[in-house]
């Protein structure tokens, strides 16, 4: 069976693994047939990821086929292209006790602390599949990345009529982004790249649009477009830590802060900025298994639309010699999908 793993940072490694066992009651073996490359894949690739060990199969934004399912499994069946929650929580802890197995104590990411779906065939937890008869496997590939967003969206809680700003317009921005215009809020992006800019305006009509550039200019902006009170809700999507640091600065009065980004770098300010305001300061982790059947359904009821959003596609025996290029900022790459098997 062809896989393809991150025998160390920067070096892919094709090699003919074991096939799959049986799966085990209340386990689905699955073909997978797409994957997209999210920002967790590049920080695994430069050895920057902290959960990630080498050699490791990564994948976890997967599209993908049921071909045999376990002894007591019925939300599945063999031939149902499905999405796939890769957060394999342990139902024991603390967090998984208060319906949180995002956050679990012990979790354990498909495709980033455990071998993924960068491969023909692999097991895993039925529960974590999510049927639709309507989507196709590129679809079903960036239900995961939306879910991320609509898990921050709701952290963020943003209402209709207030203010919200989105830093940072890549994949996980605009999944952020999709489901805080469901709320009807007023939606402010802010980004360093025209070229994404123009894609929020040309893709969602999004008017209020902030380039960054790192003068002062961004926070009079900013003021202009909340009539002096500046933001309810601001969610960083960034993952830089500059970013994340300069972020309050935008909150308004009573706000709340969102980090959905992630680094391993330190992020600081000093506190009365934060306590001035009395400001909320949350993060956002992974999401919930009931927001992956909802997005399923807006996807389905034409919502949300992917197409926008898949800039390249690659082939799997493609992946090891174009991966670097595909990650280099002049590639102007939104999201890019690996065609795993046909």
């Amino acid at each position: 069976m062809k896989a393809l793993q991150l025998a160390a940072p920067k070096s892919f490694r094709p090699f003919d693994a074991p096939e799959p066992s049986k799966p085990a009651p209340g386990e689905a073996l699955i073909r997978t047939s797409r994957m997209g490359i999210c920002g967790t894949d590049v920080s695994c690739y430069l050895g920057k990821f902290p959960f990630f060990d080498y050699p490791r199969i990564p994948g976890h934004e997967l599209g993908v086929e049921v071909l045999e399912v376990g002894e007591g499994v019925s939300n599945v069946r063999s031939g149902d292209r499905c999405s796939v929650e890769p957060y394999l929580n342990c139902g024991e802890c603390h967090a998984c006790a208060k319906g949180q197995g995002n956050c679990c104590e012990n979790l354990k990411v498909f495709g980033v602390m455990m071998d993924g779906g960068l491969c023909e065939r692999s097991i895993i937890r039925a529960e974590k599949l999510h049927p639709s008869e309507k989507l196709d496997f590129e679809q079903l590939a960036l239900v995961e990345t939306l879910a991320i967003g609509c898990h921050a969206s709701d952290r963020g809680n943003p209402k209709t009529g207030e203010h919200a700003l989105v830093i940072g317009a890549g994949p996980i921005g605009l999944a952020t982004l999709e489901f805080n215009r469901l709320t009807g809020t007023n939606l402010t992006v802010m980004d360093m790249s025209e070229e994404r800019l123009d894609f929020c305006h040309r893709t969602y009509g999004i008017e209020n649009l902030v380039q960054f550039k790192g003068d002062g200019s961004e926070l009079e902006k900013c003021r202009e477009i909340t009539n002096g009170n500046l933001f309810d809700v601001v969610t960083d999507a960034t993952g830089n830590p500059r970013s994340m640091s300069g972020a309050l600065e935008y909150v308004g009065h009573t706000g709340s802060l969102v980090y959905v980004g992630i680094t391993t770098e330190e992020v600081s300010f000093v506190h009365p900025a934060l306590h001035r305001k009395e400001m909320n300061l949350l993060a956002s982790r992974n999401a919930l298994p009931r927001d992956f059947p909802r997005i399923i359904d807006l996807i389905e009821a034409g919502t949300i639309d992917t197409a926008p959003w898949i800039t390249h596609r690659v082939g799997f025996d493609e992946v090891s010699d174009r991966f670097e290029s595909l990650i280099q900022p002049d590639s102007r790459v939104l999201k890019a999908i690996i065609e795993v098997t046909d």
